[in-house]
C-alpha cells in the first residue's frame, strides 16, 4: 500500500514538474516572438522612413529648382503610404517606444515645401535624428 501511494505521489510530481517545464518554455518562446515581431517592426519601420526621406529630399529639391517634379511627388506619396503600417505595428508592438516612432516620421513627413535647400539639409538633418533616437531607443526595449 504505501509503495503504491509513493508510485502516485511520484507520479504525480512528475507530471506537475512536466507542466512547469512545458509552461516556462512557452513563455519563453512567446517572448522570443514577441522581440523578433519588434525587431522585424522597428526595421522595417526604420527602412520605409529612409526611403521616404530620400524621396522627400529628391522632390523637394526638384521643386525648389523649378524642375519637373510630377514622378517625385508619385513616389512621396508612394513611400508615405509605405510607412503606415510598420508605423502601426511599432507603436502596438512596443508602446513604450511609440511616441518616439510617431516623432521620426513625423519629422520626415516635415521635409514638405521647405523655403530653400539649406532649410530641406536642415528638416532632414532633424529626421534622421529623430530615426536615431527611435533606434536607440527600441534597442534597448529590446534588450530588456
Amino acid at each position: 500500500m504505501l509503495t503504491a501511494l509513493i508510485a502516485v505521489l511520484g507520479t504525480l510530481a512528475g507530471s506537475l514538474l512536466t507542466g512547469v517545464i512545458q509552461h516556462a518554455a512557452r513563455r519563453s518562446d512567446i517572448a522570443a516572438a514577441r522581440h523578433a515581431d519588434g525587431l522585424a517592426a522597428v526595421t522595417e519601420l526604420v527602412a520605409a522612413l529612409a526611403d521616404h526621406r530620400r524621396a522627400m529630399w529628391v522632390r523637394e529639391g526638384l521643386r525648389l529648382r523649378g524642375e519637373d517634379w510630377t514622378e517625385a511627388r508619385a513616389e512621396s506619396h508612394r513611400t508615405r503610404s509605405a510607412v503606415t503600417i510598420p508605423l502601426l505595428r511599432v507603436q502596438l508592438l512596443m508602446p513604450s517606444v511609440a511616441a518616439l516612432a510617431r516623432s521620426a516620421a513625423d519629422a520626415t513627413y516635415a521635409m514638405r515645401h521647405p523655403a530653400d535647400e539649406d532649410v530641406l539639409a536642415h528638416q532632414r538633418d532633424i529626421a534622421i535624428h529623430r530615426t536615431d533616437v527611435l533606434v536607440t531607443a527600441a534597442g534597448r526595449h529590446l534588450a530588456a
